[in-house]
């Protein structure tokens, strides 16, 4: 008898622990690394992911080197063939969630420093210096020798819009993306712009 109940607890021990072996791995979260240009990034219709960063980088890179800059309208203060100097100005944020756009800027500013046509001014632009250092130091410059400043040639500003509808279930959102090039004389001398449109089911989405 004693022997009978002692392998019934042993096999109650065995079952309870598969049990929570069971449960534990079930619960347990696998995490890896993906391409973060790859599609295989998350993707949500309550928010601008990776994958919306990419695409609206890219169509707007190409975009401006085929329109304005492989077109030989880019022009430099310092003379022909000398590299265009761009200042950054207001990317506005007229969606309703808070988001760097840096995350759209930096990589267009990389794609056009690549070109070795543009540099951009990490001393001007709204809001301050970008690089202090390099700022102060210019501006004491400028104060011993007197110079002046040199101008940018262009400013990048632009304007990123949310449009949320709904169907039923279906909840339907599209970001703009806009990009306007200006010189000096306030004239826009290149304008872009990229939509992307994601659609999802009423529980994936937040309104």
């Amino acid at each position: 008898m004693n022997t009978t109940k002692h392998m019934n607890k042993v096999r109650s021990s065995c079952l309870a622990a598969g049990i929570a072996s069971l449960l534990f791995s079930g619960c347990a979260t696998e995490t890896k690394h993906v391409d973060p240009d790859s599609p295989r990034t998350v993707l949500s219709t309550g928010k601008i992911n990776q994958q919306d960063w990419n695409m609206a980088a890219e169509d707007l890179i190409k975009k401006m080197q085929e329109e304005f800059i492989n077109s030989g309208k880019l022009r430099s203060v310092d003379g022909p063939g000398k590299p265009s100097v761009m200042a950054i100005s207001r990317i506005v944020n007229s969606t309703s969630m808070q988001i760097d756009t840096d995350m759209l800027v930096k990589r267009i500013r990389i794609a056009l420093q690549q070109t070795g046509k543009v540099y951009t001014d990490v001393t001007g632009g709204l809001g301050g210096a970008e690089d202090p250092l390099i700022d102060a130091w210019k501006r004491q410059e400028l104060f011993k020798t007197g110079g002046k400043v040199r101008p940018p040639d262009y400013t990048l500003s632009g304007k990123i819009i949310e449009d949320k509808d709904r169907a039923g279930s279906i909840r339907e959102v599209t970001y703009f993306f806009q990009l306007s090039l200006a010189s000096l004389d306030g004239l826009a001398v290149w304008e872009g712009e990229k939509r992307i449109t994601k659609q999802g089911n009423k529980p994936s989405v937040g309104w």
